[in-house]
């Protein structure tokens, strides 16, 4: 028998899956503390790979640098987990992919990582279109599993995504 640890609805992704078709738009996603499991999620929806243009795991600073142009200042100043760097991430894969939008994570999924100004559950998303970047901090329980963190990473990404599709 198979057991599923964490039961969830995937409405909330086949929402966006429809939104991007609807609007003929593709997306790119950069991943650190998600670690690809916001791409899988977005790729369980059946034909995804219409509006699915790249997904990169930039779970290292060097493949930040040299995928996504996050600059060694920034990573330097404010380190892997900032809005700097997120908004670097999203910006960067916004060149590089010409996706009509992208979506970036980095944060600390824990239960080691964090230090006394960025602790475990920490993460900023960064989303990029042809209007404007934003980077949204999102603060969740420390105390969440590492598996479980990356699932409620990805539930905050995927909603922040979601509006932002719906903002037009």
């Amino acid at each position: 028998m198979i057991f599923n640890r964490f039961k969830r609805n995937i409405n909330l992704e086949k929402t966006i899956a429809e939104i991007l078709k609807e609007h003929s738009f593709v997306i790119s996603v950069a991943e650190s503390c998600t670690g690809g499991l916001l791409s899988s999620r977005l790729t369980d929806i059946s034909g995804s790979s219409d509006y699915i243009k790249a997904n990169f795991v930039t779970y290292s600073n060097d493949a930040k640098k040299a995928l996504l142009d996050v600059k060694d200042e920034t990573l330097k100043i404010y380190g892997a987990v900032s809005e700097q760097c997120a908004r670097e991430m999203s910006e960067g894969l916004y060149r590089k992919t010409k996706a009509d939008i992208v979506i970036a994570t980095t944060g600390i999924a824990g239960p080691t990582g964090a230090t006394e100004t960025k602790p475990v559950g920490l993460m900023y998303v960064g989303i990029t279109n042809r209007y404007k970047s934003v980077v949204q901090e999102f603060k969740l329980n420390p105390k969440f599993d590492r598996i479980r963190m990356k699932q409620e990473f990805t539930q905050c990404a995927l909603q922040m995504l979601l509006d932002a599709l719906s903002e037009g």
